[in-house]
């Protein structure tokens, strides 16, 4: 037996060391010990127990996107996997880099309805970019360096590998690629040089230009060159949720966020422009509202690496596919050459009193805590020192309005799937991957309560991440759908009955408050980061209060509800 030769669960965790993995997030069963048995003998890495197999997965999503590396989760066989694949699904619909890695039955027993079997490659194909079954230990070592090379180059997404446990205990050489080439997978990173050069000149011929900033720009490390395009060429821009911290907060040509709770300078920019410069988004519904009247004046460029996405439901007459960062750097200069920022002058004046005459807002009150004074008041006490997850709903749409972002990778929320239940778990990841910054997660009560056993991996690990509870004692983004849209029929929205979320949060060893007014938050606040262990603050807030504007689903973007009155 050579001196190279191993056990396939071997492999899996020198192929963690190869590359460069620092921590995998994980559960342990019977499909997947082998591996477990190899963690334990050569901690190459930190291994982080979640409490639940979903949880691993977003942990892992949370630390990559906070440090733009590829996170890693191990599950075992069955219902450890299908546990996982809500995270799968999460990751793949925001394209996050992941490696998933799941124990399956030996391949004797597939197909036997085997103990704790389950077809996990043919469930995860819809939401990973890749999947594999390793039917022979000697293609391990291949695979496990494809996996990692698929998730992080071109558009990045999730790639789940599930290994039969006889295959990890079966031995052969590890042979671990240096360089990875697939013949069937081949990125287009340079832009094509004709095409760049007519997209400039369609930017310098238009009078209404619009930066349509997407989640490329994040995935892509670009978002720098973005700030030097925007501020040379003096054309305004709007952001989706994905690209929030793209620009800084208090850019003077930042409209702010685009889409259903856009903001109303933003949504009609988008709607009244000549030319949207799309870079990295993908015209996703919740902002392009109705298809036949979006931008429906505008003729487009879409500069996107993944080619399916350019022309998939809008037509795109400036098609570029490349490396967003790549092309950037070969327009910029021609941009500096042949744009005056003068001739949009009109164009940003109109925007202006957009700006001024419908500004985000809304009535604060002593009353009662808003949401939206919350928000706020994070964002002057920890602007740029935080990173921000969220959960999904009314708490996820008014930290997009009021936080005040002013860099990439400092929001980390779930939005394509708009998974309720990530924000906890992914602000763990992202406390291991950037200990030196403050994670908070902004949550509903709703939320909280779906990965609420992760308060223990948190005290395990001394992750003090804080979770601020918006709590309004409601399914607050379906109540406001119901309010407005079906009478007030509360059908199963009320959350009256809640748990103690200070006793609960001590029992697992973490802190607890309780608030109802401002001085009450901000010493909370305080509290939760001098002490260092995890943190649950319940804030109670109005319970009616709405996230405005508001395009109703299939609405126009120019159509927003501004305000909403009984």
């Amino acid at each position: 037996m050579s001196k190279n030769s191993m056990t396939g669960a071997r492999m899996v965790v020198e192929a963690m060391k190869k590359e460069g993995v620092e921590v995998v997030f994980g559960y342990p069963g019977g499909a997947i010990m082998n591996v477990y048995d190899e963690i334990y003998k050569n901690p190459y890495f930190k291994h982080i127990l979640t409490r639940h197999e979903q949880a691993a997965v977003h942990a892992a999503d949370g630390y990559a996107r906070a440090t733009g590396k590829v996170g890693v989760a191990f599950v075992t066989s069955g219902p450890g996997f299908t546990n996982a694949v809500t995270g799968l699904a999460t990751a793949y619909m925001d394209s996050i880099p992941l490696v998933v890695i799941s124990g399956q039955v030996p391949i004797s027993m597939i197909g036997t309805d085997a103990f704790q079997e389950i077809d996990a490659v043919g469930i995860s194909r819809p939401c990973t970019k890749h999947n594999y079954l390793v039917k022979d230990v000697k293609e391990l070592p291949k695979i496990l360096a494809e996996a990692f090379y698929i998730a992080r180059s071109g558009r990045p997404g999730p790639v789940h590998i599930d290994i039969p446990k006889d295959v990890t205990v079966q031995e052969a050489e590890f042979d671990y690629p240096k360089k990875v080439k697939l013949e069937t997978y081949k990125p287009t990173i340079k832009g094509n040089a004709r095409q760049i050069k007519k997209a400039v000149e369609a930017i310098a011929e238009a009078k209404k230009p619009v930066f349509y900033l997407g989640g490329g720009i994040i995935h892509s490390n670009s978002a720098n060159l973005v700030r030097e395009l925007v501020a040379k060429t003096q054309i305004p821009a709007v952001e989706t949720l994905m690209a929030r911290g793209t620009l800084r907060y208090d850019d003077p040509l930042l409209l702010g966020m685009v889409g259903m709770h856009g903001t109303y300078a933003a949504n009609m920019a988008m709607s009244e422009a000549d030319l949207l410069i799309a870079l990295g988004p993908r015209f996703d519904d919740r902002v392009t509202g109705k298809l036949s009247e979006f931008a429906k004046y505008a003729e487009i460029i879409h500069i996107d690496i993944d080619p399916s996405s350019i022309g998939k439901l809008v037509k795109v007459h400036y098609p570029i596919v490349g490396d967003l960062k790549e092309v950037l750097k070969d327009l910029l200069p021609l941009a500096e050459k042949r744009i005056d920022p003068k001739r949009y002058e009109a164009w940003r004046e109109i925007l202006r009193r957009y700006q001024e005459l419908h500004p985000l807002k809304y009535e604060d009150s002593d009353e009662v805590l808003k949401p939206e004074w919350v928000i706020q008041r994070l964002g002057e006490k920890l602007k740029g020192k935080a990173r921000i997850s969220t959960d999904v709903g009314q708490h996820q749409m008014w930290t997009a309005q009021y936080y005040p972002f002013t860099r990439p990778r400092e929001l980390i929320t779930s939005g394509g799937l708009g998974t309720m239940g990530f924000g906890f778990p992914a602000a763990i990841g992202v406390k291991q991957g950037v200990p030196d910054e403050i994670s908070v997660n902004i949550t509903g009560d709703g939320s909280i309560l779906m990965n609420i056993q992760e308060l223990m991996t948190a005290v395990q690990y001394k992750l003090p991440v804080i979770n601020v509870i918006l709590n309004n004692n409601f399914l607050g983004m379906v109540r406001q759908w119901q309010t407005f849209f079906y009478d007030k029929r509360y059908s199963e929205t009320d959350l009256s009955m809640q748990p103690d979320f200070v006793k609960l949060a001590e029992s697992f060893g973490g802190v607890g408050y309780r608030v109802k007014t401002k001085e009450e938050f901000d010493k909370a606040l305080e509290d939760a980061i001098q002490k260092g262990v995890v943190a649950l603050i319940d804030v109670v807030v109005d319970r009616y209060e709405n996230v405005l504007p508001m395009v109703p689903a299939g609405g126009s973007l120019y159509n927003m509800l501004l305000e909403f009155k009984d």
